[in-house]
């Protein structure tokens, strides 16, 4: 007998399993169809031309930012490639100045180094050669003697 009161109540406890199972899914079921029905009514309930309104006007506003971003893009590289062009040409009048300035160095330190040799040489008592030309009275007396 206690073998078929165990089988009894083990049948009945899979019943009741069964049982609470069917009324947890039913809920479920309902809570379900009541959300989707929340969600039809209020679909329903929106006027469909605000709606299509108010998207065109967030789609009129992102155009005209689109724009204005665009036209700020262009001005900006517009700017850029003209700051480039000067650019270019601030470096150029830079290299010509240097090299002038260059230039002039070069010849300032020649023409030191030159009178430097000028005054070693007058030391020497030296004739020179090559560089400037002693007054003409000078010369031709070095010329007479050489030609002798």
């Amino acid at each position: 007998m206690s073998s078929n009161s165990e089988q009894e109540r083990e049948r009945l406890k899979e019943e009741y399993k069964d049982h609470y199972r069917k009324i947890r899914d039913a809920k479920e079921k309902l809570r379900r169809s009541t959300y989707v029905q929340n969600v039809n009514e209020s679909l329903r309930r929106m006027n469909s031309d605000e709606l299509l309104s108010s998207v065109d006007d967030f789609l009129g506003k992102v155009r005209h930012k689109m724009a204005h971003i665009e036209t700020r893009l262009d001005v900006a590289m517009e700017h850029f490639m003209e700051s480039d062009k000067s650019e270019a040409e601030l470096d150029e009048s830079m290299r010509k100045e240097n090299a002038k300035n260059t230039l002039k160095q070069i010849k300032m330190e020649m023409g030191l180094l030159y009178r430097e040799i000028e005054q070693q040489a007058d030391e020497l008592q030296a004739e020179k050669t090559v560089g400037r030309k002693a007054p003409e009275g000078e010369s031709g007396k070095k010329h007479d003697s050489e030609n002798e």
